[in-house]
């Protein structure tokens, strides 16, 4: 491949690298795509021949691979989850906003997604950045949410339509995780609250919690702070869930969809 360049998707967030394989990354290039993926929320790299083999050995790169408890593991590879839609779905999982692994402790860091199957169009997944999220609020509301943290919980999964909550002991007890927290590479801030796994503020009821809850959800995902990635074949998405929040579109029904997908493990998140 030619040398490593970066593109923006928007200006808020995203960015494509083209000019390296995978399967053979430099540790020059490596730093260049945590860099890029630490500051962009989410890189992208088309065209990448990656077999699961690969796929683990890229993600142990980053650090020691966090296998999600929900998700049914790929044959021969238990490492990687399969996020699978049939063709007679009607809806999809991770259609909704929000930002994996956060019910847990220390939330992942990273998710790895590859492209294995794909339907002749849509499927697009959008992301947006928590960092220019925080960033858009008032001061006023910042420093409100400053001293706030807020309890998320795997709860959701026991209401899935698609059987993801069939162990019982799978679940966890609910963990609290700062508002606004300070990503641990660089210093940002960034809004850590999601639809999906939040449940409510520290010291206030769910009933209390909800409005502002409710607001922050919308405004963190206007049109500004997102970007839409379009899956082609050998595409590998990488994005890091301490500043990005994904949703995945819904508009390939009557069609098959395969991605394979690796968390790698993440920190206890601080403001």
């Amino acid at each position: 491949m030619s040398d490593l360049s970066v593109t923006r998707l928007t200006g808020a967030v995203g960015a494509e690298i083209s000019g390296v394989d995978l399967n053979r990354i430099s540790d020059s290039q490596f730093e260049t795509l945590c860099d890029t993926l630490f500051r962009r929320g989410v890189v992208v790299l088309r065209d990448q021949d990656f077999s699961p083999e690969a796929h683990i050995a890229l993600a142990e790169r980053f650090g020691e691979i966090d296998v999600n408890r929900f998700f049914t593991p790929v044959a021969a590879h238990p490492m990687i989850a399969e996020v699978r839609t049939r063709a007679e779905q009607n809806t999809v999982i991770g259609g909704t906003w929000h930002s994996d692994h956060s019910y847990d402790p220390e939330p992942a860091m990273a998710s790895i997604l590859v492209a294995r199957e794909l339907p002749p169009y849509g499927g697009d997944t959008l992301f947006a950045s928590m960092t220019a999220a925080c960033a858009g609020l008032s001061e006023g509301l910042r420093d409100t949410l400053s001293g706030l943290s807020a309890w998320h919980t795997d709860g959701s999964f026991a209401r899935s339509e698609f059987d993801m909550g069939k162990d019982a002991a799978a679940f966890r007890p609910p963990s609290l995780h700062p508002v606004l927290i300070r990503h641990p590479e660089t210093g940002e801030r960034a809004v850590y609250v999601n639809g999906d796994f939040t449940t409510r503020f520290d010291g206030w009821s769910e009933e209390e919690s909800r409005p502002l809850l409710e607001y922050l959800y919308r405004a963190v995902t206007q049109p500004q702070y997102c970007c839409r990635v379009r899956w082609t074949p050998g595409s590998v998405g990488i994005w890091d869930n301490r500043t990005v929040q994904h949703f995945a579109t819904a508009d390939y029904q009557g069609h098959a969809r395969l991605m394979h997908r690796i968390t790698v493990k993440g920190q206890a998140l601080e403001r």
